[in-house]
C-alpha cells in the first residue's frame, strides 16, 4: 500500500510550489516534505497539474484498464483453445 495517497501527493505539490516560489532549492523543499528528489520529480511527473478529483479518477481509470486487459487476456486464451479443439481432426 503507498504511504501516500494521489490526494496527499497533490496537496504536498502543491505545497512545494509554493515553496520553490518562495526561493527555497528542491533539496530543501524535499527535506521539508520528507520524500527524495527522485520522489519529487515522480510525482510531478505524474500528478503536476492535477487537482484531487482528477486524481482519483485516474487511478479508477487505470484500475478499470488491468480488469479489462485480464478480461481479453481470458477471452483469447480461451479463443485460442476452442481453434484448437475445432482444428483436431476426430
Amino acid at each position: 500500500m503507498p504511504k501516500h495517497s494521489p490526494g496527499q501527493i497533490i496537496t504536498q505539490l502543491r505545497a512545494a510550489e509554493v515553496d520553490l516560489a518562495a526561493g527555497l532549492t528542491i533539496g530543501q523543499v524535499c527535506q521539508k516534505l520528507a520524500i527524495s528528489e527522485q520522489t519529487y520529480y515522480r510525482w510531478r511527473a505524474q500528478y503536476g497539474g492535477m487537482k484531487a478529483d482528477d486524481a482519483k479518477c485516474l487511478k479508477e481509470l487505470e484500475a478499470e484498464n488491468e480488469r479489462l486487459k485480464r478480461l481479453v487476456a481470458q477471452l483469447t486464451l480461451d479463443k485460442q483453445m476452442l481453434q484448437e479443439v475445432v482444428q483436431k481432426k476426430w
